[in-house]
């Protein structure tokens, strides 16, 4: 457990996102309000260290904002194997610089 006392980990909760062109977020002022797309009941995205961990719901209690996890996100299998890329029909990273014979 003291391995893990001075672990640091950046969590993020992402509320929702939003696409705009770059030239109208410069235009934006202070107090300007940008609107999501997402709505009150839609699930959260919990990040560490910028990678999905969980997601989760907003718990309004009186003044308090909290999230509630409901869902845990697992690491797909390809990627906790050394040496295979990431993605559909993943082959052994060695495999796929070899030459034909």
């Amino acid at each position: 457990m003291a391995v893990l006392e001075d672990l640091k980990v950046d969590l993020t909760v992402v509320l929702g996102r939003c696409r705009m062109p770059l030239h109208m977020l410069l235009r934006m002022g202070r107090g300007a309000v940008i609107e999501l797309e997402a709505t009150e009941t839609d699930l959260v995205e919990i990040l560490a260290n910028d990678h999905p961990v969980a997601r989760g719901q907003i718990v309004v209690t009186g003044n308090r904002i909290s999230i509630e996890v409901t869902e845990l996100i697992r690491k797909a299998d390809s990627v906790r194997i050394p040496g295979v890329t990431i993605g559909d029909g993943a082959v052994p990273f060695l495999e796929s610089r070899m030459e034909p014979a």
